[in-house]
C-alpha cells in the first residue's frame, strides 16, 4: 500500500508540472504564435480569397567596388556595411565555389576538330566564385551579389509593407541567427504543448476512447496530407 502511495504521489506531481509547464511556454509562444496563425492563414489564402498583393518596393543598383579589391568575403562584407551605411553585418554570407556551368558541358566536348582538320583540345567554361551578403530585416532586406573577379557589385533592395513584413517573419527571410533560434524555440515548445496538452487532456476527461479517436483521425489525416505531397 505504501508502494503504491508513492506512486501515486510522484505521478500527482508530474501531472501538476505538466499543468504549470503547459500554461507558461503557452505564454511564452502566444504573441508569436499569433504573428505566425495571421501569416500562416494569408499565405495559404491570399489566392483563394483573392487579398490584396503585398505592398513591395523593389531597387536595383550597381555599386563600384574601390581600386584594391576584397580579397576575401569578410573583408567584401566589411566594406559593403562601412560603404552602404548599414547598421549591422550581414545576416547571412553564401559562397559558392567556382564550377562548370552546364550549358558549357553540353556545348564544349573534350576534343573538338578545326576546318584543318587538326584536333586540338577544348576546356569547359566555368563560372567564378560567387558571394552573396544579406542585410537588413522583415521590413526592408538587401541582397548583395558579387561574382569575383567584378569590379562591381549587385545591389537588390526589397521593402516591404505590413503584410510582407509578417510574410517574412514567417518564413524567415533575411533574418538573423538570434530570429531563426527564436522561431526554433518557439517550435520546440509547440511540440511540448501537444504532448502536454494530450496529457492533461486523458487526465481531466473520462471520455478518453473519444479522445483517442480524435487524436487517431488527425493522426491519420496529417499523414495522408504528408503522403500526398510525398
Amino acid at each position: 500500500m505504501k508502494k503504491k502511495s508513492i506512486r501515486r504521489q510522484r505521478y500527482a506531481q508530474f501531472v501538476y508540472w505538466v499543468r504549470k509547464s503547459h500554461s507558461w511556454i503557452g505564454l511564452w509562444g502566444a504573441l508569436l504564435g499569433l504573428v505566425f496563425g495571421l501569416s500562416g492563414i494569408w499565405l495559404n489564402h491570399r489566392a483563394m480569397l483573392k487579398l490584396p498583393p503585398m505592398a513591395q518596393h523593389r531597387t536595383h543598383a550597381q555599386v563600384q567596388l574601390p581600386e584594391l579589391l576584397p580579397s576575401s568575403h569578410e573583408e567584401m562584407a566589411l566594406w559593403l556595411q562601412r560603404e552602404l551605411q548599414f547598421s549591422a553585418a550581414p545576416n547571412s554570407v553564401r559562397v559558392e565555389s567556382s564550377k562548370p556551368v552546364a550549358w558549357g558541358a553540353k556545348n564544349f566536348s573534350p576534343q573538338s576538330q578545326s576546318e584543318a582538320g587538326v584536333v586540338t583540345m577544348s576546356t569547359a567554361l566555368h563560372q567564378p566564385e560567387r558571394w552573396l551578403f544579406s542585410f537588413g530585416g522583415p521590413a526592408e532586406r538587401t541582397q548583395i551579389e558579387y561574382w569575383k573577379g567584378n569590379t562591381s557589385v549587385s545591389v537588390n533592395t526589397v521593402s516591404n509593407g505590413l503584410l510582407g513584413t509578417l510574410t517574412d517573419l514567417h518564413k524567415g527571410t533575411g533574418m538573423s541567427v538570434a530570429w531563426i533560434l527564436l522561431v526554433d524555440s518557439i517550435a520546440v515548445s509547440m511540440i511540448f504543448l501537444s504532448l502536454s496538452g494530450v496529457i492533461l487532456w486523458v487526465q481531466m476527461n473520462r471520455r478518453r476512447a473519444l479522445g483517442v479517436g480524435i487524436l487517431s483521425v488527425s493522426m491519420l489525416t496529417a499523414l495522408m496530407v504528408v503522403g500526398v505531397r510525398l
